[in-house]
């Protein structure tokens, strides 16, 4: 059974750093994509970014882009987002999803299996 559990969500002021973490088991991480997505209530789901298991590359929405960092860590299953110089608009649930077709994309019609989310919240 294929599972991605996100963590560390939080609550931090504004100019603040997180780091998020996604936990995937049940597949074998290699062949797969893994992206970061937000979604606040009655707002459309964003692509925040993503990165492929396989060769490495990286993509980032231009909101974050050199503020947010994704990584992976192969042995561990475990793809990262360190999120700094954080603002108020970066507060939403944050969720990490996999793609079993390897292809590195913001679209979220290529996920086909999603965390649950973790919360964001970033005080003014």
């Amino acid at each position: 059974e294929v599972q991605l559990v996100e963590s560390g969500g939080g609550l931090v002021q504004a100019g603040g750093s997180l780091r998020l973490s996604c936990a995937a088991s049940g597949f074998t991480f290699d062949d797969y994509a893994i992206g970061w997505f937000r979604q606040a209530p009655g707002k459309e789901r964003e692509g925040v970014s993503c990165i492929s298991s396989s060769d490495g590359s990286t993509y980032y929405a231009d909101s974050v882009k050199g503020r947010f960092t994704i990584s992976s860590d192969n042995a561990k299953n475990t793809v990262y987002l360190q999120m700094n110089s954080l603002k108020p608009e970066d507060t939403d649930v944050y969720y990490c999803a996999a793609d079993t077709f390897a292809i590195a994309t913001l679209s979220q019609n290529y996920y086909d299996y999603w965390g649950q989310g973790t919360q964001v919240t970033v005080s003014s």
